[in-house]
């Protein structure tokens, strides 16, 4: 195996040197050829390890718990840690109550909750998030990883860990570190033979599409500006009757060899991955690498052949509770319960204790238990907890008026739902 990442980096500035000559057409050299089979061959075997590693942690779920709280509070920075070399569950609980994040660190990280766990911890698990989503989406959709097979079109990428060195080997297209969209977006309409299209999350694809649609004839003008040979410019044109008939069915009129759409869904993405998929992105698979919360993963995505927004919560990176809701509120005196504890169809708050401060964080993420792996819970996104509208004094959670809202827009005729923002009126008495 070290044989070969010393071959692939090798032979990665030669391959690099060729791809950039001139002709676009021309086919792919061995050299690149070899280079992705390699790349492939290395991810493929950290995969196979990562997963062998999950069936054993999952298998004893518990054991695998008491391995992270234990990993969590050996790294505790706090001056208050009478715990440190303890894993009790319920000296643990007394000794650390449930909080929140407080306004001011909603303020400071742009409105979302402040990291939970230690960036060393994020890193496990995200790249194990990225490595067995890799396998999984290769394993449904095999295309799709060839090289130049993948474009991504805004500058976050879905995928939680970067893999800089594999990355133009295994069909990223464009160049890395790109934080332009509209040069991102360019690059995948200059390639009308991607099978994937990726973007961080499914609301910034959507203000792609819109983008594309209502600067459709500018892009068209770069693309036929962008080579004095013959096939930007008809690219370009390929672009202005695609865009001409509308926005159901676009991506697989500008990419007909589209398989699939890479985005995270989770988190208030619901109606952006609908609206993608009813109109511009109409016959495409969606998968979502994983669930992150709060700036860092909490969860896996392993069958991307299943309905989109399926995660399971491994147990041994953050230290992960479920806290038990009763009708979207808490249950009253409900302590806590671990992984292996979750029972099918209840629903539960995230929570995740923080090793440099020690506390107890209580995410507002909503999941439902639909199955479980081994002993660990498989979930869906229902909510945020805290997400309600008043209109005569009633507390309307998120969920309720998403369903409202939807079973609404499905009375109308013709009508789709992108998007929607919600205000109390300060007009009515």
């Amino acid at each position: 195996m070290l044989l070969f990442v010393l071959l692939f980096l090798l032979l990665l500035p030669l391959a690099v040197l060729w791809r950039r000559r001139p002709s676009q057409d021309a086919r792919l050299s061995w050299l690149v050829r070899l280079q992705h089979r390699v790349a492939w061959g290395a991810l493929c075997w950290a995969a196979a390890w990562q997963r062998k590693s999950l069936a054993q942690s999952t298998l004893h779920a518990g054991q695998s718990q008491q391995r992270a709280l234990r990993r969590c509070l050996q790294g505790a920075q706090s001056p208050r840690c009478p715990l440190r070399g303890s894993t009790d569950i319920g000296i643990f609980r007394n000794h650390l109550p449930l909080t929140k994040a407080s306004q001011l660190q909603e303020e400071e990280s742009g409105g979302q909750l402040l990291p939970p766990t230690s960036n060393q911890y994020r890193g496990e698990v995200s790249l194990q998030a990225t490595l067995l989503g890799l396998a999984a989406l290769n394993k449904t959709c095999p295309e799709v990883l060839a090289p130049e097979g993948t474009a991504r079109v805004t500058p976050s990428s879905p995928w939680p860990y970067p893999l800089p060195w594999p990355w133009n080997a295994l069909g990223q297209l464009g160049p890395a570190g790109a934080k332009d969209p509209r040069a991102l977006l360019l690059e995948a309409l200059r390639s009308p033979g991607l099978r994937a299209l990726e973007a961080g999350t499914a609301v910034e694809l959507l203000d792609v599409f819109l983008g594309l649609e209502a600067d459709g004839e500018e892009l068209a003008e770069a693309l036929a500006a962008g080579n004095p040979g013959a096939s930007l410019p008809r690219r370009a044109a390929e672009l202005r009757e695609a865009l001409e008939q509308g926005p159901r069915g676009l991506a697989l009129r500008l990419w007909p060899k589209l398989q699939v759409v890479v985005t995270l869904d989770a988190g208030g993405q619901a109606e952006a991955v609908a609206a993608l998929g009813a109109l511009w992105c109409q016959g495409l698979a969606f998968f979502s690498p994983a669930y992150a919360a709060s700036g860092g993963v909490v969860g896996l995505s392993l069958w991307p052949e299943q309905p989109h927004g399926l995660y399971l919560l491994p147990p041994g990176g953050p230290f992960i509770e479920l806290l038990p809701l009763k009708e979207g509120t808490r249950e009253e005196a409900a302590p806590t319960v671990l992984l292996a504890e979750a029972q099918k169809g209840k629903e539960y708050e995230l929570v995740l204790t923080d090793h440099t401060r020690l506390t107890r964080c209580r995410l507002g993420d909503v999941v439902q238990v639909v199955g479980a792996y081994n002993q660990c819970p498989v979930v869906r996104f229902v909510c945020r907890l805290g997400q309600t509208l008043s209109v005569r004094g009633e507390d309307t959670g998120e969920d309720v008026f998403s369903e409202a809202l939807g079973r609404a827009v499905g009375q109308w005729p013709g009508a789709r739902l992108l998007d929607h923002g919600c205000v109390e009126s300060s007009i009515l008495a």
